[in-house]
């Protein structure tokens, strides 16, 4: 039997729908609309492209939307007094500087310079202990994991009790999912396992899970035959292995991969993200629902 396919690009809309009502709801009742502001220094084109999508989305959800975009030599004492001014900026509620930064500026520096509670992207040091310590706690998950484990809810995959195999340890993806699937919460109370580099048998570990994440960026590194069969794969891998021309408009485009053999895992798979369409899309949807709930914690309606 063929795997269900968990496709992101419906999710996304699906949640998108859901926060532009909400907005709506809220500018009628308060008076006020989340606010985004998004830091882009230099001119790299990834980064571009990634910054013009945010913009295009909050645009969309009747945010206040602001691109403050920095010259790439920008001094770090200009991009922290930058941050500060956000900071103190009531009608701003989620101030996100787009990675990565010129040599000349420490990235930790910046991104803990923000404030806790304007840290949608949840990368701040505060936010991570929130994220472990878990239930009320929690206010911004890191948008890739949320997005992960909103898709694993809303395809109906039984999460409390299962095992959970993350494939991967970065403080972006691994380290995060691993937690939030572990809580005492919805989509959560299961038993994680995360396997990495390190990890004398992989392949026995993945052959014991129910959902199995991996987060790995190895293209092909999950093979088949370490899915156990009914499985949830949620595959987070992105990797460029090629080019090609696109039949549509005769330029050459990526081809994209993910960390599993999707073919062949989706004849074994219960369920199974595909790349691209997969998780890809969550990520900047997540940012967004966590800007509107930097705004309700701030009416006291979160």
């Amino acid at each position: 039997m063929t795997a269900k396919l968990i496709k992101g690009t419906e999710i996304r809309e699906e949640i998108l729908e859901e926060i532009e009502k909400e907005v709506k709801q809220i500018k009628e009742k308060h008076g006020v609309v989340p606010g985004l502001v998004t830091i882009l220094v230099g001119e790299n084109p990834a980064s571009i492209s990634y910054v013009t999508l945010k913009i295009k989305t909050a645009t969309r959800l009747g945010f206040k939307e602001i691109q403050d975009n920095q010259p790439e030599d920008v001094s770090e004492e200009a991009l922290l007094a930058l941050i500060d001014k956000y900071n103190n900026d009531d009608s701003i509620n989620g101030i996100l500087v787009q990675l990565p930064l010129p040599k000349q500026i420490d990235e930790k520096k910046i991104l803990n310079a923000i404030d806790p509670d304007k840290d949608v992207d949840g990368f701040h040091p505060v936010n991570v202990g929130r994220l472990m310590i878990g239930g009320a706690e929690v206010k911004f998950p890191p948008c890739t994991p949320a997005g992960i484990q909103e898709m694993i809810i809303r395809a109906g995959v039984e999460t409390s009790g299962a095992e959970t195999v993350v494939v991967g340890r970065s403080n972006i993806v691994g380290k995060p999912i691993a937690n939030m699937m572990l809580q005492k919460a919805e989509g959560a109370n299961s038993t994680v396992t995360v396997v990495h580099t390190r990890t004398k048998d992989m392949e026995s570990h993945c052959k014991r899970a129910d959902i199995l994440i991996v987060a790995a960026g190895v293209p092909g590194l999950v093979k088949p035959e370490w899915i156990k069969p009914g499985a949830c794969v949620i595959d987070v891998g992105v990797n460029r292995v090629g080019e090609k021309i696109s039949e549509k408009t005769g330029k050459k485009i990526a081809i994209l991969r993910g960390d599993v053999d999707f073919d062949a895992a989706k004849e074994i798979a219960g369920w199974i993200t595909p790349v691209p369409g997969g998780v890809g899309p969550m990520t900047i949807t997540m940012l967004m629902k966590n800007t509107l709930k930097s705004l309700k914690f701030k009416l006291g309606i979160a």
